[in-house]
């Protein structure tokens, strides 16, 4: 949890930064292939979480895996090594992302479902979803066939469950109780 509130924290600080220079599209590039990069390979994350590998070691890597990063993006990396916060540069990328699409009016709905949405469906969530948060959003869906039917709608800190099986817990609920 502590990572986590630290990586939000130098990701606004990061978002400030390259808003302020108008580099933060650029930033916001860097970010995605540092979080992508990451999510492609393990050894990378494995040889910044190693405590063997001197800090210098480990930026000079760094540059080597990511040599056309812009300038600000690449001072992350000093100021990281610095404070000793190598570790969390996954999570501070993954969260400027998040932040800069929200400082620009964008946002990720998720939408799980037993079964994939159809074409004609997204469409109509995606709709009802714009309308209900007035920002630019992308759809994002899940299938977990564990949910029987209906879906299950998450939008930011906000999530609507109308899902067949959380319909039948409730129900389950209801019976227990009387």
């Amino acid at each position: 949890m502590a990572g986590s509130r630290a990586a939000i924290r130098y990701a606004k600080a990061l978002l400030s930064l390259a808003t302020d220079q108008k580099k933060a599209d650029v930033v916001n590039n860097d970010m995605m292939l540092i979080a992508n990069t990451f999510a492609d390979s393990t050894e990378l994350s494995n040889m910044l979480n190693n405590a063997v590998i001197k800090s210098e070691t480990k930026k000079d890597a760094l540059l080597a895996v990511f040599p056309k990063l812009n300038a600000i993006s690449s001072g992350l990396f000093d100021v990281l090594i610095s404070n000793k916060r190598m570790t969390i540069l996954n999570d501070i990328a993954k969260q400027y992302s998040i932040l800069f699409d929200d400082f620009n009016g964008k946002e990720i709905a998720k939408v799980t479902t037993a079964v994939p949405m159809t074409k004609e469906l997204e469409t109509k969530v995606l709709a009802k979803v714009k309308a209900l948060t007035n920002k630019e959003v992308t759809l994002e869906n899940i299938v977990d066939e564990s949910i029987l039917g209906g879906f299950i709608l998450r939008v930011g800190d906000k999530q609507y469950n109308a899902s067949i099986s959380n319909n039948l817990n409730n129900l389950k609920r209801e019976f227990t109780l009387n």
